[in-house]
């Protein structure tokens, strides 16, 4: 290894520290009781040597909040668009990889969904991922659940982006509940919603009674994980 790709490593490394430290501190202690001597001293660094990578804590904050905003949307909606199986087996699983995540970096979650920072920038940041959680809600179910009137569209996205959110904080106080009840839970919950709509046509609707099996589809646009909906192929997503 040559000394410039030695140096990109170790540039690389204490970067996954320093945000390793920060999310574990901001989870702990909240946006404003957390301190950049705090985040260097957890991560080994010295103070400079920390802004060296991020110029300010508000910018270290946002840094980790649009990875984890990215990483969180990317494996469910992989399992909802390219999964093998049928609807109800690629619903299922789209939710257990949402959860996964979730179960994989508490820390982070906490974060993301229950710190207020005070910080303008940061909770205007939080707004704009619920409404583009929620949007992709909703372009999941008009595409799939085309029987869907459309002024119930945003209230359903927001429905469906609330519950994920509300399951998610709610285990994250119980660690030891296993994920399987949540998966089945919004499984059920969104095959639910979607045999009460009737396909265009008229005639009954294809999605099987609620079971923990899911389906994963891959939508124009969808940038977040959201909602499983019919169609003989297709599925819905999370949030």
């Amino acid at each position: 290894m040559s000394e410039i790709d030695r140096s990109r490593a170790a540039r690389a490394e204490a970067r996954t520290r320093i945000e390793d430290t920060a999310a574990r501190l901001f989870a702990e202690r909240g946006f404003a009781g957390t301190t950049i001597g705090e985040i260097a001293a957890g991560a080994g660094l010295s103070k400079p040597m920390l802004y060296r990578h991020f110029d300010s804590k508000q910018e270290l904050h946002l840094a980790l909040l649009e990875r984890h905003r990215d990483e969180l949307a990317a494996a469910p909606v992989r399992e909802l668009l390219h999964g093998e199986g049928d609807l109800g087996t690629r619903m299922t699983a789209m939710y257990d990889a949402w959860f996964e995540y979730v179960e994989s970096h508490p820390y982070t979650w906490r974060m993301m969904f229950r710190d207020t920072t005070g910080d303008a920038q940061v909770e205007a940041f939080h707004r704009e991922l619920q409404r583009r959680q929620r949007e992709t809600d909703m372009a999941l179910l008009r595409e799939f659940v085309p029987g869907i009137p459309e002024a119930e569209l945003e209230p359903l996205g927001e429905a469906i982006r609330s519950a994920l959110y509300g399951l998610a904080l709610w285990w994250l106080d119980r660690p030891d509940q296993p994920r399987e009840p949540l998966v089945a839970a919004m499984t059920r919950i969104t095959r639910g919603l979607i045999s009460t709509v009737e396909p265009p046509g008229g005639g009954a609707s294809d999605v099987e009674p609620p079971v923990a099996e899911a389906s994963g589809v891959e939508a124009p646009g969808v940038e977040t994980p959201g909602v499983g909906a019919p169609r003989s192929e297709g599925p819905g997503a999370t949030d």
